[in-house]
Order: C-alpha cells, then sequence, then structure tokens
C-alpha cells in the first residue's frame, strides 16, 4: 500500500525531528557558548569520566529495558512527567558540579528510557516483545546531526543500518537465552555500540555542565534539553517504525530521504 499524503506529512515531521537539529545546538543557545568546540575542551580525565558514565549508564538503561519496560499501559506519553523528573536530577548535578555527575546521569538516562517507551507504545509498539525494547535502548543511540555533518552517512538510517545487526543479534540471543547470561558476546556488542554513540551527546552535556556559571537552576535546563532532545528522536524513531509495519520499509526510506 502507497503512502498517502498524510503519512508523508507525518513522515517530514518524523524527519524533521530525527535530522536537526542536535543537542549541542539547542543548549548552545541557553549557555551562550558553542558547546561543540567546548567538548574538545575538556580534560582527558573528565573524557574518560564522562564515556564510563555513559557506558554504566547504558548498562543500566539495558537491565531496565529487559526487566520492566512492557508493563504500562498504551495512551498519550507522559513527556511532560519525564522532563519534570530529570530537570530534578539535573538541579541536583548541577549544585554539585563533577562530584555528582556519575551519579546524576544513570538516573536521568534510566527516567529518559522511560519516557522513550512511553513514546514507542504510544506509536504502536509492542514492548512485549525483545525487539520493541531493544528499539528503545537503541534511540540513545540516535544523537541526531552536529552542525558538522554534512555526509549522507551521518544520518538516522545510517545510524540505523550500523546498529541493526547488534540489535538483531542480541534480539535473537534474548530469544534463545533469555536473561541468563548477559555477558554475551551478542549483549556486550549491541551496548559497547549504544554506549559509543551515546557517549558523544552526553559529552555536549557534561561540558554544557561545565561552564562555571550553570548551577542548580542551569542544571536543571540543560538536563531538560537532554530529555527533550531523545523525546524528539523517539518520537522521530517510532514515526518511522509505525509507517514501516504499515507499507515497505524501502519506499518509507526512499521518501524520507526524498523529502
Amino acid at each position: 500500500m502507497a503512502l498517502s499524503s498524510s503519512d508523508i506529512e507525518v513522515l517530514k515531521t518524523a524527519k524533521a525531528y530525527l535530522e536537526h537539529p542536535g543537542l549541542a545546538a539547542k543548549i548552545s543557545m541557553v549557555v551562550g557558548a558553542p558547546i561543540e568546540k567546548s567538548v574538545a575542551l575538556l580534560p582527558q580525565k573528565w573524557r574518560l569520566l564522562v564515556n564510563e558514565a555513559a557506558r554504566r549508564s547504558i548498562e543500566k538503561a539495558f537491565d531496565v529495558a529487559l526487566w520492566t519496560l512492557g508493563h504500562g499501559k498504551p495512551g498519550p506519553p507522559s513527556n511532560w512527567w519525564h522532563k519534570f523528573a530529570v530537570g530534578t536530577t539535573g538541579a541536583a548535578g548541577g549544585a554539585f558540579g563533577w562530584t555528582a555527575f556519575a551519579i546524576e546521569l544513570p538516573v536521568s538516562t534510566t527516567i529518559m528510557l522511560r519516557s522513550i517507551a512511553d513514546i514507542a507504545r504510544s506509536e504502536g509498539e509492542d514492548l512485549g516483545t525483545a525487539d520493541s525494547k531493544l528499539q528503545c535502548l537503541q534511540v540513545l543511540a540516535l544523537g541526531g546531526r552536529s552542525s558538522s555533518d554534512d555526509a549522507a552517512d551521518t544520518g538516522y538510517f545510517a545510524a540505523r543500518t550500523a546498529m541493526a545487526k547488534a540489535v538483531s543479534d542480541a534480539a535473537a540471543h534474548l530469544a534463545r537465552r533469555g536473561l541468563t547470561d548477559k555477558g554475551a558476546p551478542a549483549i556486550v556488542r549491541l551496548i559497547t555500540q549504544i554506549a559509543a554513540r551515546f557517549s558523544l551527546v552526553v559529552s555536549e552535556k557534561a561540558a554544557a555542565q561545565a561552564v562555571p556559571v550553570v548551577g542548580a537552576f542551569g542544571g536543571a535546563i540543560i538536563n531538560t534539553l537532554f530529555i527533550d532532545h531523545f523525546q524528539d528522536m523517539a518520537r522521530g524513531h517510532f514515526i518511522v517504525r509505525r509507517l514501516e509495519r504499515l507499507h515497505d520499509p524501502e519506499e518509507v526510506r526512499r521518501i524520507y530521504e526524498r523529502c
């Protein structure tokens, strides 16, 4: 069945969510500094802290995805409640600075994952399946474009293609073995790939929080932008997946790229 004009309009909306703009651009407008440049100035020890915090957050989110997603009832997503919760954790992180970053990020990421699942459910995903749960987790690897991106291989479908085998292998492993072996190569590979991509966006958040004047209020705003960004990624991603369930996925991709 061909995409209707209303389907195409919805797909245009999804592309707007997924391709423009990245988190750095949104934060830069708030803190008044070019965050992408600030990321490059982070000390090496801070970079290591960010990468480790990102990985631990993904490991925690993986557990949340497998154990708790799918228990809610279908309905409109509670975006504002989740934003409030993440904003609150950001206020705490902003008040205590870098000492609280490694504690705050896993909490914020877990709340974000619940919000992503809420959005997925509202777009018709069956969160009782391993694939849908892993698709929620994959959203954390969809960081959107930065201002320096100009090649086709940095877009949404390129990111999905790069992650496809890892997601498929992990879903197949879970179908065979369940939760008995989280150290299996398929699971480790998926977590590693998502964490590597997620850490790029986390670095932008960290650079913004490193600005001395941010404090608790700024930390709350930055965290609100952080979850708002991934809510946009989730909305776009699951709109595309809903259309792919109704139409030929290749046709959906062709029209998406033509929009």
